[in-house]
């Protein structure tokens, strides 16, 4: 949340160091806890886990004013991680659940654009109480994001209830025959590979801002008008990055897309060390444009991953291991990409460009692998219900989009083993 640095730094008197050693535990904190919490979202219900996870951070929020040391901002700060982890879990398993097959990956998208629009509408609201430099202003800015959080919560109570929701006490209690996902490495894999596509973030908000300030000429207003940009893309154009992507093989030609406008814009973004004045704006800007066109049809691709390629009976639990591969994916590139970028100039990347090209090699033998994994241990019927197909109606009665497996193909055999 916009100010939260400067609550700490200035309300309760932390260090700089201070706040970003308990960010680096609680997000160790997250890692440690997404599979666990996603089992939790699998026995008692999405839309319940959803709402306790509202609650719960809201009150994480309305105790900000009430932390006077490193310790409490520890505990805050790991527990708030913790909470958001299981609501992270419970959302995608619920919008999963819920929405009709074929509305899926459309229905995100909006989600996507308003989830963006509450984001600009968060730092306006951050922002204003920041232009105040009043410390009695900031003491309520957590009072009043606890309250929002509090009406979310309301307000996902009053939704649908799920599937897994409407499962007995004695359901609950019966355990899933079959591996889970932390067995499935085709699902592991593939989220691998999600992670270091959505490098492309570190990309967005680190590496381009430090090279424009670093090594071109272009003015560091520009920064501003670059991430301006980037919102109103994030808005107005999902939609448009969504249509047609419905199953696995479509989702893949999305990551192919997303993948060349991550190298468009590593190539474009190099080329302004040696040009000056409009030219390098102008560039810059491109490569900022070009980056976020590979985060608007990753997206797409990555929803329809999440329909397609979990079990059924574990919504969450897959979620969580989700999670826990796609951080394993990305958290090493902050460091990586600003040493090749800063230090070893276009070379850097160059290598930047050839990660995720080389990742983009890797997920298509891993989605294979992930749905072989799901034909030997989800029952047959159980997929046929996740996936009913809207494409060929039978008699007047619409059905979901076109089925991951394709029976008219055969897959080879499994091998069991690790991708070659």
């Amino acid at each position: 949340m916009t100010g939260s640095a400067v609550f700490f730094t200035k309300i309760v008197g932390l260090s700089a160091a201070q706040v970003g050693l308990g960010l680096t535990c609680a997000g160790i904190a997250a890692f440690l806890a997404a599979v666990p919490m996603g089992k939790l979202v699998d026995r008692f219900g999405p839309k319940k886990m959803w709402a306790a996870s509202a609650t719960g951070q809201a009150a994480m929020f309305a105790v900000w004013p009430l932390i006077t040391d490193f310790k409490g901002y520890v505990a805050m700060a790991v527990g708030m991680e913790v909470i958001g982890a299981l609501g992270n879990a419970a959302h995608g398993a619920y919008t999963i659940d819920v929405l009709p097959p074929d509305e899926r990956v459309k229905s995100r998208a909006y989600m996507y654009s308003a989830l963006n629009v509450g984001f600009t509408l968060g730092s306006l609201i951050g922002g204003f109480a920041l232009a105040f430099h009043s410390n009695d202003v900031l003491h309520t800015l957590p009072w009043f994001t606890a309250v929002v959080f509090l009406v979310n919560a309301a307000a996902i109570s009053r939704l649908p209830r799920a599937s897994h929701d409407d499962r007995t006490p004695e359901d609950r209690k019966v355990k899933i025959p079959g591996p889970g996902p932390l067995r499935n490495p085709g699902w592991l894999l593939t989220n691998f590979f999600g992670g270091v596509f959505w490098t492309n973030q570190v990309l967005l908000n680190i590496v381009i801002p430090l090279w424009l300030v670093e090594e071109t000429d272009a003015p560091r207003v520009l920064l501003a008008f670059l991430f301006g940009t980037n919102t109103v893309m994030c808005i107005f154009l999902p939609m448009a990055a969504a249509r047609g992507v419905e199953n696995v093989p479509t989702a893949l030609k999305a990551v192919r897309v997303s993948s060349t406008f991550f190298v468009l814009s590593c190539l474009i973004t190099l080329a302004t060390h040696d040009t000056v004045g409009w030219v390098t704006i102008s560039l810059v800007w491109l490569g900022h444009v070009t980056v976020t066109g590979a985060e608007l049809y990753l997206s797409a691709a990555s929803w329809s991953f999440e329909a397609e390629l979990m079990d059924p009976r574990q919504r969450g639990a897959y979620q969580g291991a989700a999670e826990l591969s796609s951080t394993l994916g990305r958290v090493w590139a902050p460091a990586v990409y600003t040493f090749l970028a800063m230090n070893w100039g276009a070379v850097g990347w160059l290598v930047i460009a050839g990660i995720i090209v080389m990742a983009t090699i890797g997920v298509h033998p891993s989605t294979r692998l992930a749905r072989r994994f799901l034909e030997q241990h989800v029952p047959a019927e159980v997929l046929a219900d996740a996936r009913a197909s809207s494409r060929e109606p039978e008699e007047g009665i619409a059905a979901g989009p076109p089925s991951l497996i394709n029976t008219d193909e055969p897959l080879p055999e499994s091998t069991g083993g690790p991708i070659r």
